[in-house]
């Protein structure tokens, strides 16, 4: 196992170290001149930024300061985020910069002559003249060359005749070589446009994915039909938060607008499934107490993320209690016309807790509709054999960053929607936050607003 780790580790800074040297020398080497003051700075920027990187990702593991975190978690995350549509969009240029690079060159090949008749002067005795001019020189010195052809005239001629003047023959240009200077000048501004291109695209998706984070998500409605669910309880309403990530970036008024959207769309009950902070409850605490302000009628309910073993799991439960949120450690509930159980998250198994679907759903009434609580969507099939009808989940973010979704899927039944797995159906929310960079691409925030609906009624 330890050797996975080790090689998985080394996979990854390899795989970084060449994202930066293909970054640095497509957006610095080849755009600076060699010495200069900007091929300096940029050389910097691409050796600092990495080490805010890496700052970020280490420093709350590593039990630095809280003050730190902040300071090294704004500018390592947004590069990571920068860094990968850098990438993209720079490859993405390669191909901008092939096509218009050959283009340039075929525009200065030599063009053929034309294919009409060049009057010929002749002569009395069956002598024709061909003036043609033809370069001597590769660095643009023309000179004026005279070859002679002698043709055989079968016309008897009785005068001298005289005729117009040779007309030069087609001028042929030079293919420049790759080091003549209009060469190196045009390969600069090819790249200088790719480069700009490239640096505009990534920094303006990484701008427009943030303020979508910052704003805070939006309100989702889904409506989900369950067999079993009673007439009485047909219309009732789950307000699903997931991933809000609460941490050096996200902090309490990212909470608040969270509150205030939830409890705008009038909800019959709150579910927060998981990874509710990056943090400690010293340092996160205060961040989290606008959700005791949460409004609903039956109550909020919690469940545990990986996130949270990674923050002081029993710490938070205790806290989140303190602020009127009811905890489901593997058990359940009765809501009006169903059971609402919850379990721990699987990372909790390194810890001595982890899912018990025995526990929470064992002895329950298998006449009832279940409704199951669980942060990570793999879980499934054991609320399948378990009974569940509907399982809420988070812990994909969509994605959060294009293509991630690709890679979320590999390790996910369902990345984000509802999907149906035998008799249970799976809903998958894209969570409220984002862990990392505070960044969305493809996969906008929300909270989604389910609505049981009954097909009785």
């Amino acid at each position: 196992m330890i050797v996975v780790v080790v090689l998985v580790f080394v996979a990854v800074l390899a795989l970084l170290a060449g994202a930066h040297w293909y970054v640095w020398r497509r957006l610095v080497r080849d755009t600076t001149p060699v010495r200069g003051v900007a091929r300096g700075i940029g050389t910097v920027a691409l050796w600092v930024l990495p080490l805010f990187s890496f700052g970020a990702l280490v420093a709350g593991r590593a039990g630095a300061p809280f003050w730190l975190e902040k300071i090294v978690a704004w500018p390592g995350y947004l590069w990571l985020a920068v860094l990968l549509y850098l990438v993209l969009a720079l490859l993405v240029g390669e191909v901008v910069r092939a096509v218009w690079l050959r283009s340039s060159r075929t525009s200065q090949q030599p063009r053929p002559s034309g294919s009409g008749a060049v009057p010929t002067p002749v002569t009395a005795q069956g002598t024709a003249s061909v003036t043609a001019e033809t370069p001597s020189s590769v660095r643009g010195t023309d000179h004026t060359a005279t070859a002679t052809d002698t043709v055989s005239n079968t016309a008897t001629a009785t005068d001298t005749t005289t005729g117009p003047d040779p007309a030069p023959a087609h001028e042929v240009k030079p293919t420049p070589a790759a080091d003549d200077p209009r060469t190196v000048s045009r390969r600069l501004f090819v790249s200088r446009v790719v480069g700009a291109g490239a640096a505009a695209a990534a920094l303006g998706t990484v701008g427009h994915g943030a303020y979508g984070v910052l704003r805070g998500p939006k309100i989702k409605r889904v409506t989900v039909p369950l067999a079993k669910l009673p007439r009485a309880a047909h219309g009732f309403r789950i307000a699903v938060v997931s991933d809000i990530h609460l941490g050096p970036i996200l902090g309490r008024g990212h909470t608040q607008r969270i509150v205030d959207t939830i409890n705008a769309s009038g909800p019959d009950l709150v579910a927060i499934v998981g990874d509710m902070v990056d943090g400690s409850v010293a340092d996160l605490g205060s961040a989290a107490e606008p959700l005791q302000q949460l409004q609903a009628r039956h109550g909020t309910f919690f469940v545990t993320g990986n996130h949270e073993y990674f923050s002081g799991a029993e710490e938070w439960v205790d806290h989140v209690r303190e602020l009127g949120l009811r905890p489901l450690e593997n058990e359940r509930v009765e809501i009006a016309g169903f059971d609402l159980a919850g379990v721990d998250d699987i990372e909790g198994e390194k810890f001595g807790r982890g899912p018990d679907f025995r526990k929470a759903l064992g002895d329950r009434d298998s006449a009832r509709a279940a409704v199951l609580l669980a942060h990570q969507p793999v879980v499934i099939h054991d609320a399948v054999e378990h009974g569940v009808d509907l399982q809420l989940s988070g812990h994909t973010h969509g994605g959060q960053l294009w293509p991630g979704n690709h890679l979320a899927a590999l390790a996910n039944p369902t990345v984000a929607g509802l999907e149906r797995y035998g008799d249970t159906q799976l809903y998958v929310t894209r969570g409220a936050g984002a862990w990392g960079p505070p960044v969305r691409v493809g996969a906008s925030s929300d909270i989604t607003v389910v609505e049981l609906a009954s097909r009785q009624a």
